[in-house]
């Protein structure tokens, strides 16, 4: 089981700005703790967006992405504005994907550092591709 997840940022406060406008909608507590903001929400692994550990700057992992769950396909939507608004960058509009499930809706960001997050839906109340 997951336990938590570690996103580094070179600008903490603007990184948070942008997991606040992303992370808030779907349910997450904001805490300062003095080293950086944790995101937190029951049953789900804490977010902290923290400077590195190292002293050196903040780097993008190829091939890496974190997927947030958002309950309905207009949340993806609102999320995904959001989070261009508050400083991230367009990676993918929301819909859905002829690669992936029918069922399957789904948005692309980078944070203000480059990290890429998909914000999707999976549920089938919400339709699928094509109706």
């Amino acid at each position: 089981m997951l336990g938590y997840v570690m996103i580094g940022a070179d600008d903490v406060p603007g990184s948070g700005r942008f997991y606040s406008a992303i992370l808030g909608p779907l349910g997450y507590d904001r805490k300062d703790d003095g080293h950086g903001i944790v995101f937190s929400r029951p049953d789900t692994p804490d977010v902290y967006v923290v400077r590195p550990f190292d002293g050196r700057s903040a780097t993008v992992g190829n091939g890496s992405m974190l997927a947030f769950r958002a309950a309905t396909h207009a949340l993806v939507r609102t999320l995904h504005a959001a989070g261009i608004a508050a400083g991230g960058c367009d990676e993918g509009a929301p819909g859905f994907r002829a690669d992936y499930s029918e069922h399957f809706y789904v948005a692309y960001l980078r944070d203000p550092v480059g990290n890429k997050l998909a914000l999707f839906c999976n549920d089938p109340a919400e339709g699928r591709r094509g109706a």
